[in-house]
């Protein structure tokens, strides 16, 4: 049998055509056959490539040289762009990246599903592709004597210093600026990951519905130093601050944020509004970080769950309940199923702010829960799902299937997952009829997709 060598070296120059982007914004050519990621090369383009990596079945490399330009490639907006790996598609114009995120959708459906025939929709784009995330999460480190709050540079964890971040609404950069200088100021020391040492790891910002911002200092240690001086210096800088907590994360791990969060000044929460429905948020909630984008998604699931006021629906991993009280204002009772017990106490305390009567929470793995509502007499006629980036486990996709509901909608946060789930849904007798991609992320390479499913009769 022969043993077949990469067509490259690594240090190598090629010249390639792009042909497609990967699912992380990359371009993808082919070189003697041989696949080729390129990040910030475009479809259409040719570049000269330097090889920076080779494995067993494709190679890396970064541009030398742009041949021939693509007509959607654009100036990105951001100064640290090309540094910063928080935005994979600031290059590609908003149109094209709309286009490639369908793209994407389509190619998973046809490779991975084997539904080349399902018809996807347009991409449903941003009215404003700046500016929209809600919450910011910055890890916090020093170089050369200075302290710098940013993202993580691509592939590393060397933080790129980010004082105007064109993704995060503006009052989550007036967060990064005003910590940077108060722990400048007050030489509190930062973290060190290598020798885990040190106090401060990340800052969290949120902002909520009339520009009210919560500051969550994220330590390594129970005490936060100089803290009567740390909410005096906030709340001088940032006068629209109604929240200022410190979260306690002591273990050496690449989580973000520990268990334990203390109040240190202000409010406990700070409230954010999707449609009609008002939300509790506090450090630690899950919500989704583009307002606007999330009530169009979500109101496309409430569109395809074809809701008259009859029916009784099943949301199978409805996290803080956003998404089943949207369902709630259209359904007759609505059951979220959740396994995070703290979510569920968010989602009933959700419900109980929008006086919202007919959604019952119930804590529990949706393998378990769906069969006993089921021997309960609890007939679904929807169930919606929206699972984390991995899918469904074939174990649930068969206990939604077993209870027959007439439509399933199902709300995905990656193409392929989505793409494996309806293939099985398929063979369990539920024919995908809708595919609507929603871009949640602009200037990333992540899309949205909601499906609509219903059982062949």
């Amino acid at each position: 049998m022969k043993n077949h060598q990469p067509p490259l070296k690594k240090g190598q120059v090629i010249e390639l055509r792009v042909d497609r982007l990967g699912v992380s914004g990359e371009g993808v050519g082919r070189f003697e056959g041989f696949t080729v990621f390129v990040p910030y090369a475009l479809p259409g383009e040719r570049v000269k490539a330097g090889v920076t990596d080779v494995k067993k079945t494709y190679a890396t490399a970064k541009i030398e040289e742009l041949l021939t330009a693509s007509a959607d490639r654009v100036k990105p907006a951001c100064a640290i762009y090309d540094k910063c790996g928080g935005c994979q598609l600031q290059h590609l114009s908003y149109a094209a990246q709309l286009k490639a995120k369908r793209q994407q959708v389509i190619d998973a459906l046809t490779h991975i599903g084997k539904l080349p025939d399902l018809f996807v929709e347009e991409t449903i784009g941003a009215k404003d592709p700046w500016n929209y995330r809600n919450k910011m999460q910055f890890p916090v480190g020093r170089e050369k004597g200075r302290t710098v709050i940013g993202c993580f540079a691509q592939g590393s964890h060397d933080i790129i210093d980010t004082k105007n971040c064109l993704i995060q609404r503006e009052g989550n950069n007036e967060i990064v600026n005003a910590v940077r200088e108060v722990v400048t100021k007050l030489n509190i020391s930062v973290y060190d990951e290598d020798k885990h040492r040190g106090v401060l790891r990340h800052v969290v910002g949120r902002v909520g519905e009339h520009g009210e911002q919560m500051v969550c200092l994220v330590t390594a240690t129970p005490n936060l130093p100089h803290e009567k001086d740390v909410i005096r210096m906030i709340r001088r800088s940032l006068p629209h601050v109604v929240s200022i907590q410190q979260n306690i994360q002591t273990y050496r791990n690449n989580v973000i944020m520990g268990r334990e969060t203390k109040l240190l000044w202000g409010s406990p929460t700070i409230t954010d509004r999707l449609g009609n429905l008002s939300f509790h948020i506090s450090p630690r909630s899950f919500f989704q970080v583009n307002t606007h984008q999330a009530e169009t998604l979500y109101n496309k699931a409430l569109e395809f769950a074809g809701l008259t006021g009859r029916e009784t629906v099943i949301d199978a991993y409805c996290g803080t309940g956003t998404i089943t009280l949207f369902l709630a204002q259209k359904a007759r009772k609505v059951y979220g199923i959740e396994i995070v017990k703290p979510a569920i106490l968010d989602a009933q305390k959700n419900a109980r702010d929008n006086h919202v009567k007919n959604a019952e929470f119930i804590v529990g793995d949706a393998t378990a829960v769906m069969p006993r509502l089921y021997k309960q007499g609890i007939r679904p006629d929807v169930v919606v799902v929206d699972p984390p980036r991995a899918g469904c486990t074939p174990v649930v996709l068969e206990t939604f299937a077993d209870m027959e509901p007439d439509r399933i909608v199902y709300v995905s946060c990656n193409p392929a997952s989505l793409a494996r789930d309806l293939a099985i849904l398929k063979t369990l007798g539920y024919e995908a009829q809708k595919v609507q991609p929603v871009d949640m992320f602009p200037m990333t390479s992540h899309v949205e997709t909601v499906v609509l499913m219903t059982r062949e009769k």
